[in-house]
């Protein structure tokens, strides 16, 4: 969809092949290309939900960019007050994820596209990682970009 509120749901391949393959790899410690587990409470039931994510690193800086749009995952981390859990094997690390205005995205997502393109490509409309800036500012409301701190102990 192209709007803020959409959501592009993953084909059966995606869900049923790839997202279990990459799991099983990340709770057993092997990142593919920066992948992490996000876990994060649900926001109606309070269950602990798990989904793999891509961390992108950007000048030293932790991200999270929503390919999909406004995903189950994102509207859980706005309503935990952007607590998070990131998993990669028995490594867990508490996060504070702070959402980014539309403004502040352009970088972010050039940096997300030029490394994840071949896999998130399709969701960003035909705009690449060389696409001018009008063009990544007109997608920049359809895909949550949270920047990561340590939680706040």
């Amino acid at each position: 969809m192209d709007t803020a509120a959409g959501y592009r749901e993953p084909g059966f391949l995606t869900r049923r092949i790839m997202n279990p393959f990459v799991l099983i790899m990340m709770r057993v410690g092997i990142s593919v290309w920066g992948s992490r587990i996000l876990e994060v409470r649900g926001r109606r039931s309070g269950i602990v939900r798990r989904t793999p994510v891509n961390l992108l690193d950007v000048e030293g800086r932790h991200y999270l960019v929503s390919p999909r749009g406004e995903t189950q995952w994102v509207r859980n981390v706005r309503s935990d007050g952007g607590r998070l859990v990131l998993i990669l094997g028995h490594r867990r690390q508490e996060q504070f994820a702070e959402e980014l205005p539309d403004s502040e995205k352009v970088p972010i997502l050039r940096a997300y596209l030029r490394r994840w393109k071949m896999e998130v490509g399709v969701f960003f409309g035909g705009v690449t990682a060389d696409s001018e800036e009008d063009d990544v500012l007109r997608i920049a409301a359809d895909h949550p970009v949270f920047v990561l701190a340590p939680a706040p102990r």
